[in-house]
């Protein structure tokens, strides 16, 4: 089984999946970077060419070759964690393929939790234009409800260190096995 990590932009999933890998005693894989290794490009280099939308499609791909090749039927055991980008699930298909191909774990953050970790680190992400508190907000608008309805698991991280998150995730994927063992 796969597990993978949503949320928004600074939330931690990329800290939070390492740290899990190192808990769970397996491999852990950034979307993102697996992106930017396929296109040979950073991502803003490929928004500013071919836009969110062909940023999206690209996206897509990549997941669902990613989870074609790595997923196991009936498997129960973490095989691999993947961190997603932040509006990976935004996509309908992207929603859809890991809602059903992996175990889903969203890091919910406040708004004010969000400003704080991306005060200063806006280079780099072109989704947070212009004011980025107002940009934040608009945004967590129209993720909150498709993050909640893709995860399996919620996690609220504002407040607790990326070890504490990580802690909190792999007690509860232990505890989901041990419900279906």
């Amino acid at each position: 089984m796969i597990l993978s990590i949503t949320g928004f932009m600074g939330c931690g999933k990329s800290s939070v999946g390492r740290k899990l890998s190192q808990l769970l005693c397996c491999p852990f894989m950034d979307l993102d970077e697996m992106i930017e290794a396929e296109a040979g490009k950073s991502i803003p280099e490929i928004f500013a060419e071919i836009g969110e939308r062909g940023f999206r499609q690209m996206e897509l791909t990549v997941l669902s070759s990613v989870l074609s090749v790595k997923t196991e039927e009936g498997t129960t055991t973490i095989l691999e964690i993947i961190s997603l980008g932040g509006g990976t699930i935004m996509t309908k298909e992207c929603a859809q393929i890991v809602r059903e191909r992996t175990l889903c774990v969203y890091l919910k953050a406040s708004v004010q939790t969000l400003s704080e970790h991306l005060e200063g680190e806006t280079q780099g992400r072109p989704m947070l234009k212009g004011n980025v508190r107002e940009r934040i907000t608009e945004l967590m608008a129209q993720r909150a409800d498709t993050y909640e309805n893709t995860a399996h698991i919620i996690i609220d991280i504002d407040g607790k260190s990326v070890d504490e998150v990580a802690e909190n995730i792999r007690d509860e994927v232990e505890r989901r096995h041990r419900g279906s063992a």
